[in-house]
């Protein structure tokens, strides 16, 4: 789940929550709006805090070169 994935969960969460009035059978409209809203802020922090640690974590790439001459 990247930052667009987690946004698109908001707005589309926003749009059931405000916009549409929706009759679903199963689940009320506010509620799957809900649902989708906090999944996407959830992934949108759980994004930011993975590239912030990937960010964070250097490498160190030691080479060692045995190169014989032999004269």
């Amino acid at each position: 789940m990247g930052i667009g994935f987690g946004v698109l969960l908001v707005v589309i969460g926003a749009i059931f929550m405000w916009a549409l009035n929706v009759n679903l059978s199963f689940v009320d409209d506010y509620t799957l709006g809900l649902i989708l809203f906090i999944v996407g802020i959830v992934a949108i922090v759980l994004s930011l805090l993975m590239n912030m640690q990937s960010r964070r974590s250097k490498y160190v790439e030691e080479r060692h070169y045995t190169d014989r001459v032999d004269r």
